[in-house]
């Protein structure tokens, strides 16, 4: 199967609408009504959980990642068939990577007094693996596997040999209240947030460049190191891919995406319930690896069936002019909302998104620039405006 696969760009759309989707504040509504479970629930998955588990906004990073994978394979068909040489797709490879990191660079030191050397960016975390991605990308099925096991095992090995922090380590100098209820003990306790391999490493790279301040912990917990396991993730997809474009049939892809999807979530969920490694997408863990490469797969066998077996293409209109574009969708979603705003409340005023009460402004206002997001996007669409790196 050589054609482009509607699916893919519907599963990415889908992916980057959930990104730019953040601008509807689901919880500053359910700040306004905390008795709403309804409320209560849309907030909670447009949110990343505070550090175990998975709500649906934490699957957005790997199942980005997961489609870069996917695509691979079409992206080496289409260039072998151009007669591209290796070292002509080497080059390419490169830049991509390189622009990539950069860009994700670029997008997190908005609004900073200095460019802001960090790179837990998605696009970054994706350029920091591309080149080895692209060398597994024409690689055996058994060397692909071979370096999937190694990066999944190497990394939680790497952690769990990394000494755990003294009796005097100062949880609260790095971002961590003493009593925060995501400390683990035991063996998963090098796993915790800031104070574990990855932000040991971002202590010393980090601080190679040039800095405002010391660098000392992400906030959010972080890390560089997690481009190793996205990898990994990025891995999957190029299995996934490679099963797209082979002469299996359909019913056959079908099941190799469901069981992937089930022994993945089941692998991951139990590893962290017997205590050998949780599920944690801040540092992208072993477990989280196989728990959100699992739900990945089941997307996609989702959108496969839907979009491209059933041929429900009209309905994956909306999704698809967004995938198709989602670098753009990507950019366009970090740099104009605050400029969307306030023009919306400079031209109109803040009586429109209070039609139905202030508890709603965030939401009204949100679906209008998202609309403005999506039109932006499909003028990109239907003059054939793709960005590609």
């Amino acid at each position: 199967m050589n054609s482009r696969l509607q699916s893919l760009d519907a599963y990415r759309g889908f992916v980057m609408l959930l990104m730019m989707a953040e601008v509807l504040r689901f919880h500053r509504v359910h700040e306004s009504l905390p008795d709403s479970a309804a409320w209560a629930f849309l907030a909670f998955h447009q949110d990343h959980v505070a550090w175990t588990g998975c709500s649906l906004h934490d699957l957005i990073q790997p199942s980005f990642s997961f489609l870069v994978g996917v695509a691979l394979p079409y992206s080496l068909a289409s260039r072998q068939q151009l007669g591209q040489t290796p070292t002509q797709q080497w080059g390419h490879a490169l830049r991509r990577s390189l622009i990539l990191i950069l860009l994700g660079v670029f997008l997190r030191s908005i609004d900073r007094p200095q460019t802001y050397f960090t790179f837990e960016d998605t696009l970054s975390q994706i350029g920091l693996g591309y080149p080895f991605l692209f060398a597994l990308g024409s690689a055996r099925p058994r060397i692909q596997w071979f370096a999937f096991g190694l990066l999944v095992i190497g990394y939680w090995l790497a952690f769990v040999l990394h000494p755990l922090p003294g009796p005097g380590f100062s949880y609260e100098a790095v971002g961590v209240p003493p009593d925060w209820p995501h400390h683990a003990t035991g063996l998963i306790a090098h796993f915790n947030k800031n104070s574990n391999l990855a932000w040991a490493f971002d202590t010393w790279f980090l601080n190679l460049f040039p800095r405002e301040k010391p660098f000392l912990f992400n906030g959010g917990g972080y890390a560089t190191l997690s481009f190793v396991p996205t990898l990994a993730t990025m891995i999957l997809g190029l299995f996934a891919g490679q099963w797209l474009r082979s002469n299996l049939t359909v019913s056959e892809r079908l099941r190799r995406f469901l069981i992937a999807a089930v022994a993945g979530i089941a692998l991951g969920w139990l590893a962290q319930v017997i205590g050998l490694c949780p599920v944690v997408k801040r540092i992208w863990t072993p477990a989280w690896v196989l728990f959100s490469g699992g739900c990945c797969f089941g997307l996609l066998a989702l959108f496969y069936y839907l979009v491209d077996v059933r041929q429900y293409h009209r309905a994956a209109y909306f999704l698809v002019v967004i995938g198709t574009n989602s670098i753009a969708a990507y950019c366009i979603a970090h740099l104009i909302e605050s400029f969307v705003k306030s023009s919306l409340y400079t031209h109109l005023g803040a009586s429109p998104f209070r039609v139905f009460g202030e508890a709603y402004e965030p939401l009204l206002i949100g679906g209008v620039v998202l609309l403005i997001y999506w039109l932006i996007l499909r003028w990109m669409y239907r003059k054939k405006l793709f960005i590609r790196i």
